[in-house]
């Protein structure tokens, strides 16, 4: 009865009690201290008093702001960015950016524009960015050129914009982008590009609109950065209007909602009379594929053909020696053979990527490509035994090797020992049997970066990441451990020299204290989606500076002697953990609050107890961990009961002492 009766006064002497400051929601939110603020959908009519005059860059979309005038944004006089989409702005009036000498972009995008005054862009020094996406623009003209001499980009998609022609006075000698996609443009001549010509490698975007004629000359001695002209079904109107002109980058792709075009051997002999350096023809449809259909290819030196319907490419195709990327995405080969990979022997580039049918890597058939540095084989359905060396053989100088999303791939003993030069290896959702007690990556000297993820590894295997003296980063995430534990001897000792380290989804509840030893160079680590609770941090002993992830696990409580580990991470994430919010946490919950600059996504660090507090932010937090009056009664009164007790004792012995002598 005794031992119930003190531990029922120890309960009312250690009460406290709880006090939670939740702090008003500012409106705007803040992403960078005094510079950065995100004031988008707030329907907000006017700029918050609570914004400082130091933002420079401001996203004030989805707002209600029907008129811009010069004192509507007046007083933040650093503005460098201004985002103003769907602000349902229909009058910028005179000098409205007058305050603004620094604004470099200017984002007007969704606004139904009726009148821009002619001076609405005078004030800033170097307006470089001007954005006019969905404004209901029918013509050029409407565009104030005053002050735009600096302008590098120019955004007109998604307007009624029939002629490209722009007025005399317009400054054109500094744009690097121009996008008119998805207008009325149907006819271009070369009156149109006269203006255009001042500018030096020029990208221009006519995607989505429907050209049904160019004027011999429009582009002729232009030299272009890029040239899109995505959706056009009739492509021989692009080549014979391209005469003479030189583009680095000439996209013709079609898009998946659109009819399938049929690309014959004629269309293409437009392509003879100009320079291109890189040509995209994705979802096209080639009837029939011949040697005669690559004539004017020769000069490429890359070609995306993403979508075509290929079942093979003819052998023996001449003269494509220039060719350094091969992008074959989405087709419909059996076999890696099937490509014909002879015909390109400077490939540095080839991607095989999402194949509609199971692909077989076959023996060698990619030997003749002795330059390739990447090969993309991923999301293909591949299955191979024995892998990889038969079927990689003559790539000694290949650096980057996708397999990911593949069904099974059986490793031996040195399996990638035809690609010494390899510094990249993804594997992720690839089934891999280890068929060798040995690691099958150990020849991979320079190897810096290895995915392992959801591979079905057998972590106990502790000579898996033997032989990488150079890895940077290790992907192992929704691999397991047995047990849920890695264990003090593991794979992970093999790789002194990882930077980043990936185990989240990996089913963890524990790690020992030694489980990272040796791993001193690690700046990042991610643990996140596990069921580790704080115990495990002592584990984190040896890492200093790291950006550490905790986020989703079963973190409660974090004792006194771990805040000397976490004070030693440069960044940390303990969003969604079921942290409690009692005394019995109140060393963290002080430690966080002095140190909330080492965490991200705080929005999401919140309580989980004690009922009164679940979801409230750590941040919104204050404790008053001391002594209540209901507690300091019962100490006064358990005090007196000790003396009584005690002088009771003291008159119990001294009376059985006289009683005895």
């Amino acid at each position: 009865m005794a031992p119930d009766a003190s531990c029922l006064f120890l309960v009312m002497l250690l009460s406290a009690s709880c006090e939670v400051t939740t702090s008003a929601d500012q409106m705007c939110i803040e992403k960078e201290a005094n510079t950065i603020y995100n004031c988008g959908n707030l329907g907000l009519g006017e700029l918050p008093n609570t914004l400082p005059n130091t933002t420079e860059m401001l996203e004030f979309s989805f707002n209600f702001l029907p008129t811009i005038q010069a004192t509507t944004f007046g007083r933040l006089i650093n503005l460098i960015f201004l985002d103003l989409t769907r602000c349902q702005i229909n009058w910028i009036h005179e000098n409205a950016m007058q305050n603004h000498p620094q604004l470099s972009t200017l984002v007007l995008t969704g606004n139904p524009l009726i009148f821009v005054a002619e001076t609405a862009l005078n004030g800033p020094n170097a307006l470089k960015h001007l954005f006019l996406i969905q404004t209901g623009i029918s013509s050029l003209e409407f565009i104030p050129a005053d002050n735009l001499k600096n302008l590098e980009s120019l955004y007109l998609g998604g307007n009624y914009i029939s002629s490209i022609k722009f007025p005399k006075d317009f400054p054109t000698g500094n744009l690097k982008v121009l996008d008119f996609q998805n207008n009325a443009i149907h006819y271009l001549s070369r009156g149109d590009t006269d203006s255009l010509r001042p500018a030096a490698n020029l990208s221009l975007n006519f995607s989505g609109n429907d050209i049904k004629g160019i004027q011999p000359g429009t582009f002729e001695s232009m030299v272009l950065q890029s040239l899109n002209f995505g959706g056009t079904s009739n492509l021989s109107i692009i080549f014979n209007g391209l005469h003479n002109a030189t583009i680095h980058s000439l996209w013709l792709g079609s898009y998946e909602d659109t009819e399938d075009q049929d690309l014959s051997v004629s269309m293409f002999e437009g392509l003879c009379e100009m320079s291109v350096e890189s040509m995209n023809l994705q979802n096209h449809y080639f009837s029939s594929l011949s040697l005669a259909t690559f004539h004017c290819f020769t000069h490429l030196q890359e070609l995306d053909l993403t979508g075509t319907y290929l079942k093979e490419l003819p052998p023996g195709i001449p003269g494509m020696n220039s060719l350094k990327k091969l992008v074959l995405n989405v087709n419909k080969f059996e076999q890696l053979c099937q490509i014909n990979a002879a015909s390109f022997p400077s490939l540095t580039h080839l991607y095989v990527k999402g194949n509609r049918k199971r692909l077989q890597l076959g023996d060698g058939c990619l030997e003749k490509l002795e330059n390739l540095q990447k090969l993309d084989l991923s999301h293909s359905d591949i299955e191979a035994l024995d892998c990889c060396n038969i079927q990689l053989k003559t790539l000694p100088h290949l650096k980057s090797l996708n397999l990911s999303y593949n069904q099974g791939l059986d490793l031996q003993n040195e399996a990638f020992r035809a690609c010494p030069q390899l510094e990249l290896l993804d594997l992720t959702f690839t089934r891999l049997n280890i068929m060798a007690a040995q690691s099958p990556f150990q020849n991979l000297h320079l190897l810096q970066a290895l995915n392992l993820s959801h591979c079905s590894l057998d972590t106990s295997n502790q000579h898996l990441l033997a032989g990488l003296p150079n890895l940077r980063h290790l992907n192992l995430q929704g691999n397991s451990f047995q047990d849920g534990n890695i264990p003090k001897t593991n794979p992970l000792q093999m790789v002194g020299s990882l930077e980043s380290l990936v185990l989240s989804s990996c089913d963890l509840s524990s790690i020992d204290q030694e489980a990272f030893h040796g791993l001193g160079n690690v700046t990042h680590i991610d643990l996140s989606h596990n069921s580790l609770t704080s115990s495990s941090i002592s584990a984190l002993s040896q890492l200093k500076g790291t950006y550490l992830n905790l986020a989703t696990n079963n973190i409660h409580i974090i004792l006194p002697h771990l805040l000397p580990i976490l004070s030693q991470q440069k960044i940390i994430n303990l969003s969604n953990n079921p942290l409690d919010c009692t005394c019995s946490n109140i060393h963290f919950l002080t430690w966080y609050k002095e140190n909330m600059q080492k965490f991200v996504n705080f929005e999401e660090i919140s309580c989980a107890s004690p009922p009164s507090l679940q979801g409230v932010r750590l941040s919104d937090v204050t404790l008053s961990c001391g002594l209540t009056a209901m507690g300091i009664f019962f100490l006064t009164v358990f005090l007196l009961f000790l003396a009584v007790l005690l002088i009771y004792i003291v008159k119990f012995f001294f009376r059985w002492k006289y009683q005895h002598i």
